[in-house]
């Protein structure tokens, strides 16, 4: 019987293929199919049977499933927003430091060194309304007289989220926006000053259209981790009070490990997950048409 000889370039690739259909094709496949299932996670029988779209449609008519959606949204809007206004702000200043720069480059990544469980663990104890800083802070100050229940209340917890949000991520649009000052070339700058240019010209005609492939480049990424955010909201509040900061992965979380609704939860995922390719093609055409404009586009 003749020997099958397989391609070299397959045989190099074979080992890189079988780690990655083990530790990605597969789960994605798996899930997928779930989805499509009743599957139980006390009822692993129910893995084998087939209800077609069932799911799905049920997520689309599950009203605490769009609340969740439309709050992700909020959150997704509200946060990439304030980091990227403050990390603007922020390359901004570190751009005009001439003295212990990279030291302040490397003060400015330590928010992203901390993994978002620790960050939620860190501000739940800051905004605790009994022993937290913020509490102590503006009793200590005279700005409040009572306990203020940060994590307990709806609309304040949400703007706990949002504010542990922005402290970690801020300096994802820092690092990227300083980056995009430093290749800035120097004879625009140099005409805009032989010109006779106010410092706000000079920004809004040369600076930020150089700046913004970077700004759009990290609004791609942090619209991803937004959109999948967990941790932080998992350890703050659980979701609550009453579900009041309940996210689409935390819910997906709760319907998946809690409700052991496994294929109920993995078709809801799929669908985040189109909400996480909806954003990140809108903003990688916004970073092509903005290096087009630059004449960067290959």
């Amino acid at each position: 019987m003749p020997r099958i000889k397989l391609p070299t370039w397959f045989v190099l690739l074979l080992p890189a293929i079988i780690i990655l259909a083990s530790v990605v094709l597969v789960p994605l496949l798996l899930s997928l199919y779930s989805s499509f299932t009743p599957y139980r996670l006390t009822r692993p029988e129910t893995l084998w049977k087939w209800i077609g779209t069932y799911n799905y449609q049920k997520a689309m008519g599950d009203w605490n499933f769009w609340v969740a959606f439309g709050r992700t949204i909020l959150l997704l809007t509200v946060a990439l927003n304030l980091e990227m206004i403050l990390g603007l702000g922020l390359a901004l200043l570190v751009n005009r430091v001439t003295y212990g720069q990279r030291a302040l480059r490397t003060f400015m990544m330590f928010p992203m060194m901390f993994s978002p469980i620790l960050v939620g663990f860190q501000f739940k104890f800051i905004f605790n309304d009994n022993v937290g800083l913020v509490n102590s802070a503006l009793q200590s100050l005279g700005l409040s007289d009572t306990a203020i229940p940060w994590l307990v209340d709806g609309k304040l917890a949400f703007f706990a989220i949002v504010f542990a949000e922005t402290w970690m991520s801020t300096s994802v649009f820092a690092i990227l926006i300083l980056a995009g000052l430093y290749a800035i070339p120097s004879d625009p700058m140099e005409a805009a000053k032989v010109d006779g240019c106010t410092p706000w010209q000079t920004f809004r005609h040369i600076t930020l259209p150089f700046i913004m492939p970077f700004i759009y480049i990290a609004l791609a990424i942090r619209s991803l981790d937004v959109a999948r955010a967990y941790d932080i909201v998992q350890i703050m509040t659980n979701g609550g009070p009453a579900r009041r900061t309940e996210l689409l992965w935390t819910l997906i979380g709760r319907t998946g490990y809690v409700d052991a609704k496994m294929g109920y939860a993995n078709a809801m995922g799929y669908i985040s997950i189109i909400l996480a390719v909806f954003f990140t093609v809108y903003f990688f055409n916004k970073l092509n048409a903005a290096r087009s404009e630059l004449g960067m586009a290959g």
